[in-house]
């Protein structure tokens, strides 16, 4: 990898928007410490006896993100917010294949106090993602906040510069969606035993 460091990580990032699929093999090295940051913010949140571990998360990210079309990504911010999104989109994957294998609902993520969006510090990972998912039905901003602040971890100015929009909106739509999502998390019917 000798040649990934001569390439600043935004010139690789915007070769391989270009189409240039081993500028994103060079890139990814760059932004692995970063990955690796946000698959263990996701696995935090996972029960004790979760089967995936970080670096499999990521690896099972990077596979769904070469299928992607490059050009959707915006800058390094955008890419790593996409990344951590795949990341949710498999653990969740993962709960449905664990929940439909053993129908016992032991899928769950613990919420940090910061963004805790429920009373219980245990919520279903199914139920969180069912709820986003109605969410992003009503209101596709305040879902994408969702997304980036508390599955990728981004701060308000960078969830601010991702989406377009001025940070005073991030932090009202991210108020709103908290309080959205509590409420229908609280009212989520319980999963199958």
């Amino acid at each position: 990898m000798p040649a990934a460091a001569t390439y600043p990580a935004s010139e690789l990032f915007h070769l391989w928007r270009a189409g240039d699929q081993s500028a994103l093999n060079r890139f990814l090295p760059l932004v692995y410490d970063e990955l690796r940051r946000v698959a263990r913010r996701h696995l935090r949140r996972e029960r004790e006896d979760h089967t995936l571990q970080t670096t499999a998360l990521i690896h099972e990210a990077y596979l769904r993100l070469v299928r992607q079309q490059p050009a959707q990504v915006h800058d390094r911010c955008h890419f790593v917010a996409l990344t951590s999104n795949l990341m949710r989109q498999i653990l969740v994957d993962h709960a449905r294949e664990r929940l439909a294998q053993k129908r016992d609902g032991g899928c769950r993520i613990t919420l940090s106090e910061e963004v805790a969006v429920s009373d219980s510090p245990v919520v279903d990972v199914l139920a969180v993602d069912s709820a986003l998912t109605r969410l992003s039905q009503l209101d596709p901003q305040q879902a994408r906040v969702v997304e980036l602040r508390y599955f990728g971890g981004l701060s308000i100015r960078e969830t601010a510069d991702v989406l377009g929009i001025s940070p005073a909106t991030v932090k009202r739509d991210w108020a709103t969606a908290r309080a959205w999502l509590h409420r229908e998390i609280q009212q989520s019917p319980a999963p199958p035993a």
